[in-house]
């Protein structure tokens, strides 16, 4: 299964363009107005200079109108004045412009668009543009995927000192994506990035101490970042924080604090962590054991394609354990979770096949299943072996057939 690395976005702009004139005027009023919390003031006298053609005050106004304050919030109203001030050279509207685009608020989503304005922003120098360019092109989105273009915005961006962008220019290095792998400079950006306090970069920077990579292991050091992004609300940094709970890695092993951190990111729909909480409730783990809520937080990962939580529940249906024994629904959820390339769930699957449980007996999809599992898997290799024995050439080429034509894909 190919990793995909997170990155992280930029969010609009909403600061005010107040940088007064020299001499008083209705602008450097406006501004002060704002400077005190009456927008209303400040949004009447932005106006009629908007009106005329201020690209300060269209920006402010697209500010106002995209916050409410000062007047109703009308988003397209927003993106009215941000235009009229992008299309002046006001780099802050021409990012807000894109960024708008982009998600689709206040005017219908456009990759083209978003890309357009990020790029006419992001060659002004707006680092927030740039990094947001560089995912267009991380991502192909409204261009031709470009590792190389990608890299290049999130350089510049970095090197203005722009978290997210050193956060993703740190996720080049590490995958080795548009640039030679190196995992000392992907360190380096990533823990710029975790000091300036982006969440993402602390539970990653955990990761890296936590897997020894650019550094010496070190999971005391990995349960630090972990909680950095915990406490600020990360369901990874919380999930990461209760695995290291769970294991006693880095820190005192205390099953109730695991459980703590497991619900926290499971609340927020991470379904390892929906796993987490079922495991702790069917161990009875800082918690009373309790087969219905561990059914209920299983069944929730699983239908989110969590293969674990699949190959659990599916173990559940086989036995009959905590539910009503249902061979046909086992091979239903190992099937979900093998398909995903997930080895446990292969063999499963397989054994399921080769004892006709829940499916008629069939050894081509047994041999196939097993075959698939065995690079991960020490004990499908042996029931390969074992099955082969019991085949036809023909059967066993037919297997040999399906495994080279094998991909993996969902099953739902």
């Amino acid at each position: 299964m190919k990793l995909t690395l997170k990155r992280a976005v930029a969010a609009l702009l909403l600061m005010l363009n107040l940088a007064a004139p020299v001499a008083a005027s209705p602008l450097d009023d406006a501004a002060a107005a704002a400077d005190r919390g009456d927008y209303a003031t400040a949004v009447r006298l932005w106006r009629p200079l908007a009106d005329q053609g201020d690209a300060d005050a269209q920006y402010n106004l697209g500010v106002m109108n995209f916050t409410g304050q000062g007047t109703a919030q009308d988003l397209a109203e927003a993106a009215k004045w941000f235009r009229k001030a992008a299309e002046q050279g006001d780099l802050n509207a021409q990012y807000n412009l894109g960024a708008m685009y982009d998600q689709g608020v206040g005017v219908a989503q456009s990759d083209a668009d978003a890309l357009s304005w990020y790029r006419k922003s992001a060659e002004q120098g707006h680092a927030r543009a740039q990094t947001n360019l560089g995912g267009m092109y991380d991502h192909g989105r409204g261009v031709a995927k470009s590792d190389a273009e990608a890299l290049k915005w999130y350089r510049l961006a970095a090197e203005q000192g722009f978290a997210p962008g050193q956060f993703n220019l740190g996720m080049m290095y590490y995958a080795g994506t548009g640039v030679a792998q190196d995992d000392a400079e992907a360190l380096k950006w990533v823990r710029v990035a975790a000091g300036q306090g982006v969440a993402m970069a602390q539970n990653f920077l955990g990761k890296m101490y936590a897997n020894g990579r650019g550094t010496a292991q070190n999971h005391a050091e990995a349960v630090k970042w972990y909680r950095k992004a915990a406490d600020q609300g990360s369901a990874d940094g919380q999930l990461n924080l209760g695995s290291s709970y769970l294991d006693g890695e880095g820190v005192t092993q205390n099953f109730a604090e695991a459980m703590k951190w497991f619900r926290l990111a499971a609340e927020q729909g991470k379904p390892g962590a929906e796993y987490g909480v079922a495991l702790m409730y069917e161990r009875g783990n800082g918690v009373a054991q309790d087969y219905a809520e561990a059914l209920k937080w299983y069944r929730k990962a699983a239908d989110r394609g969590f293969p674990p939580a699949e190959v659990n529940l599916g173990v559940w249906y086989e036995t009959g354990k905590g539910v009503a024994q249902d061979h046909a629904e086992a091979v239903n959820l190992y099937r979900k979770a093998a398909e995903q390339g997930f080895a446990v769930a292969q063999n499963n699957l397989g054994s399921m096949y080769f004892r006709g449980l829940g499916v008629p007996k069939n050894l081509v999809q047994a041999y196939l299943w097993y075959t698939l599992a065995a690079p991960q898997y020490k004990e499908a290799g042996k029931s390969v072996d074992f099955v082969s024995r019991q085949m036809t050439p023909a059967q066993i080429a037919e297997a040999q057939k399906l495994v080279i034509e094998w991909k993996p894909g969902a099953a739902r």
